[in-house]
């Protein structure tokens, strides 16, 4: 019923009767909200307690419906504005304002299960509340959708509370990153936790690896230790009653109050492990390698391990039943091959003192072996010897040794660890070793192999190292046989993933080691299943459509059509497998719930469910694949884009009723903003805890969340970044899932660092890169875990995503437009600074850019190549001067001072541009 002063009737008895009735009526609305305290108090009304609240809307008017769950509507009234109801149902034709009072009894406000949540059901900007959010102090009041939420006893309007909340001045925590400095990596490493991470060296390609803990093991009985494993395996040896094989050793007098260790790689890059002790007056430097045992570590040598065996021996493997006939054929041979690896390790301990002080060293130990005194040897019988050990280029007499050194002498330990125990007629050859021929082919190889990729020079050395340090670690984990074959792009301790394995390959083709990507991605089409179902790691269902995106990637990088051709039934036969199941999943009952989208679960938690972060990538791998498709068979690839097209409008269905049935939920600046569960099979967010669950997994409540959600959705091309649910997607997250701008466990599972660039928020991007690899990384060595808790190490899918973030900051494809240097920090600008992109790949070909900064002389320049049949229409360098400053004079293409960007439209491929300051 109307109260609205302007509707009543006027004139005679039936006037005066309708106006009475409307009194009583208002007086009864106020009462039942007045018997509600706990709606603006602190004390909760529950069971038979009645709640009113007002909601209000801007200058559309509205129509819809209301829907009361964990409660039941007692009716609903036009508050201001002309319109009617009818049940539940409610329209507004006319009026200075929109406002509606919904009346509710039953209501349950506690926090937990069972809470009451109202659904504003209309044909836009529909939106749901918890009813016990309905405060006056915290209004609901959701800036996008221009509506308030507030209890009946609340006269505001909906401008008034529009005003109250700009004029308080707080702000979101994206809004509060704005205001701050830049991020640095000096500042962010202040802040964040400081991590140690087992370092792996190998030869690549070859599952014979070491884990060494050098430098910070405190826990292995106060000694350094060396891990042989296959893949991820530890080495098993009979001597140990088939357990697994741990050496320590020891530098220095032992564990002492001070530790005064440091570690770093060779070149800052280079698979060579350094660290340097001090104990007190003794310094021990030692450096730490893996090379072929019989021959010179050269690529011409590498033989490799079959990438089936590979993958067994790597955690969560699935094979099928042929696959794992091959897989028992080629370990026999793997077994038994006659050359393996071997860890090379000296340290150099010197006196700096000035008085005579002795240096300390205890070689590698295990158990049930024997030390022999004879030939330094360390063996379980004469043909079982695990270590050589030398001193000063002579046998060692003991395993233990203290050694008198005069100021500035220095005494030099050595030894050698095959991976598996070595005959005695080996263990003599290794023990004529030269340790610096040795390193100098180790260093050799593996500088060789970077010789082949693109270069990449930035101001920032870490960040440099880092690029190259993790190209390598990548490399070190991708195993085959060589020169050809298929590879298996493994994410460190696990078998490849369709979709963890992705950034690994995307960063080998970005930095033109385009044969090494495509060799990897044959591992997802050799493996595929006879209906085309692709699945290699522990019962995730994702895979599919993720490997297809990463050949739609590839090709988008070499347009290499010889692949297509030679993949094209396999490409063909996972798409139908795609569309089978988004076929079996169109039932009407699923309208808004998942209708046409595949159900299965993308992580370790058994979350069977029409997943947005599973379909979004069915969507990507489709339209990726009639992309590909479409060089070779036009028809059929554009029947895949029909069924691509078709899957994304179904998810955006689901995604835009979920987003309506889950509660709003409050950010800093006091406006409230839609929440979307992470699948449309639930109607809220799970982490509200409206039913009886338990979420806490993997170090964190919001794993199902922040790391496997709907904000997927904008990277799978699902959501645009530019549309207001990116954007309120995004504000949401950041406002209460990240620490610092940051995902916990595992932050690298969240893909809002390429959001951030994609919508121009450089600060947030620097917020969010600078604070994630300090705290998941080793700070030394450049090697991440997996999570921030310290599980699985030398996690190469955590690295490729650091490595493919640092690549979108310097460039980033958008359309027919290359973006470059988006996110970039105003230090890199600095005077005398240079950076310098040569060589790298991207989907417009090769691409080479130089940019110099002389700004004390008020000059930035520029040069960009990218000279191709496929180069970019469009260049947008974004140049952000140190200290802020606009140029006075731009040569070379149209400034842009609110983001500091140059635009140069007709790209011919080659550029030049001057900015004068």
């Amino acid at each position: 019923m109307n109260l609205n002063q302007n509707r009543i009737k006027k004139g005679g008895a039936y006037c005066m009767k309708r106006s009475m009735i409307s009194i009583i009526i208002l007086m009864s609305f106020m009462l039942l909200f007045i018997s509600s305290t706990g709606i603006r108090g602190n004390q909760l009304v529950e069971g038979n307690a009645t709640v009113t609240v007002y909601i209000e809307w801007g200058s559309t008017a509205p129509e819809g419906e209301i829907e009361v769950f964990n409660g039941e509507l007692n009716g609903l009234h036009i508050i201001n504005g002309k319109g009617k109801v009818t049940g539940n149902e409610f329209s507004f034709k006319s009026g200075k304002r929109y406002q509606l009072g919904v009346s509710i009894e039953n209501v349950h406000l506690q926090p937990g299960p069972g809470a009451t949540v109202v659904t504003v059901n209309t044909e836009e900007k529909g939106f749901s509340f918890l009813l016990r959010d309905v405060t006056s102090r915290f209004p609901i009041y959701i800036s996008e959708y221009e509506v308030t939420v507030l209890p009946a006893d609340d006269s505001r309007t909906l401008s008034e509370i529009q005003k109250k909340t700009g004029e308080a001045g707080s702000k979101t925590k994206l809004g509060q990153i704005e205001d701050e400095p830049e991020e640095s990596y000096e500042n962010a490493a202040r802040h964040t936790r400081n991590q140690c991470v087992p370092t792996w060296l190998g030869v690549s390609r070859d599952f014979n690896l070491f884990e060494v803990d050098f430098g910070f093991n405190h826990f292995n009985k106060g000694m350094e230790s060396i891990r042989p494993k296959r893949a991820c395996q530890s080495v098993k040896l009979p001597e140990l009653n088939n357990a697994p094989v741990t050496y320590n050793f020891v530098m220095g007098r032992g564990i002492g109050v001070v530790h005064d260790v440091s570690r770093h790689l060779e070149k800052g890059f280079l698979p060579i492990l350094h660290t340097v002790l001090r104990d007190e007056d003794i310094l021990y430097r030692t450096r730490t390698f893996v090379t072929l045992e019989g021959s010179p570590l050269k690529s011409e040598n590498l033989r490799g391990t079959h990438y089936l065996t590979a993958d067994g021996y790597s955690g969560g493997h699935t094979f099928t039943n042929k696959q794992e006939s091959e897989f028992k054929e080629q370990e026999k041979i793997e077994l038994n091959r006659k050359e393996t690896t071997v860890l090379c390790f000296q340290a150099i301990a010197v006196n700096t003192s000035m008085a005579l002080r002795y240096a300390w060293f205890k070689f590698p130990e295990t158990q049930n072996y024997k030390f022999n005194v004879e030939n330094g040897f360390s063996q379980f019988s004469t043909d079982r010897v695990f270590c050589i050990a030398r001193i000063n280029n002579k046998p060692a007499p003991c395993e233990e040794i203290s050694i008198l050194l005069a100021p500035g002498d220095s005494a030099v330990f050595e030894f050698y660890v095959p991976h598996t125990p070595a005959t005695h007629d080996r263990a003599l050859k290794l023990a004529g070793w030269d340790f610096e021929k040795q390193l100098k082919e180790c260093r050799s190889f593996w500088e060789n192999k970077l010789s082949n990729a693109s270069s990449i020079q930035l101001p920032e050395k870490r960040i440099q190292d880092m690029v190259y340090a993790g190209l390598l670690h990548l490399d070190l984990t991708t195993y085959g046989l060589e020169p050809e074959g298929t590879l298996a792009p493994t994410i460190g301790v696990y078998s490849p993933i369709g979709s963890e394995s992705s950034p690994i390959i995307q960063f080998m083709n970005s930095m033109g080691w385009h044969d090494t990507a495509r060799r990897s991605i044959q591992y997802f089409l050799d493996k595929q299943h006879e209906n085309g179902f692709m699945q290699n790691f522990g019962g995730y269902m994702l895979e599919t459509g993720a490997a297809l995106f990463t050949m739609g990637e590839y090709f988008r990088y070499t347009h290499d059509l010889e692949f297509i051709k030679k993949n094209k039934d396999k490409i063909l036969k996972s798409c139908e497998f795609l569309i089978n199941e988004q076929d079996s999943n169109k039932l009407e009952d699923l309208r808004g719930k998942g209708y046409g989208m595949m159900v299965g679960k993308v992580a370790d938690k058994n979350d069977h469910f029409h997943s947005f972060m599973l379909n979004g990538y069915n969507y990507l791998g489709l339209s990726r694949s009639a992309e590909m498709l479409s060089t070779v068979d036009p028809a059929m690839a554009e029947k895949i884009r029909i069924q691509a097209e078709d899957l994304k409008k179904n998810i955006r269905e689901s995604f835009f009723a979920s987003m309506e049935r889950s509660p709003v939920m409050p950010l800093g600046d006091g406006t409230w903003m839609p929440s979307v569960p992470p699948w449309p099979d639930t109607k809220w967010l799970p982490q509200l805890f409206l039913e009886p669950l338990k979420l806490y997994s993997h170090a964190h409540f919001t794993v199902r969340y922040a790391t496997t959600g709907p904000l997927y959705l904008i990277f799978q091309e699902v959501i645009s970044p530019y549309e207001s649910a990116a954007g309120s997607m995004l504000a949401f997250h950041a406002e209460h899932l990240y620490q610092r701008n940051t995902v916990f466990s595992q932050p690298y599972y969240s893909r809002h660092a390429w959001l951030q660039l994609k919508r121009g928020m450089v600060k947030p991007f620097l917020k969010t890169y600078y604070n994630t690899f300090p705290a998941i990384s080793d700070r030394e060595t450049y090697t991440f875990w997996e999570h921030i808790h310290q599980v699985s190490p030398h996690k190469t899918h955590e690295e490729a995503w650091f490595l493919m973030q640092t690549r979108w900051m310097l460039y980033l494809e958008e359309g027919q437009t290359l973006k470059l240097l988006s996110g970039v920090p105003r230090a890199w600008l600095e005077n005398g600074k240079t950076i310098s992109v040569k060589n790298v790949a991207s989907y417009f070909g090769p691409l080479s850019f130089n940019v110099k900064s002389n700004v004390e002389k008020g000059i930035i320049e520029v040069t960009i190549d990218c000279n191709t049949d496929r180069k970019p229409n469009d260049i947008i360098i974004r140049l952000p001067h140190p200290s802020g400053r606009k140029p006075v004079k731009v040569s070379g293409g149209v400034y842009d001072a609110t983001t500091e960007t140059v635009h140069l439209a007709s790209f011919t491929g080659h550029a030049s541009m001057k900015l004068e300051y």
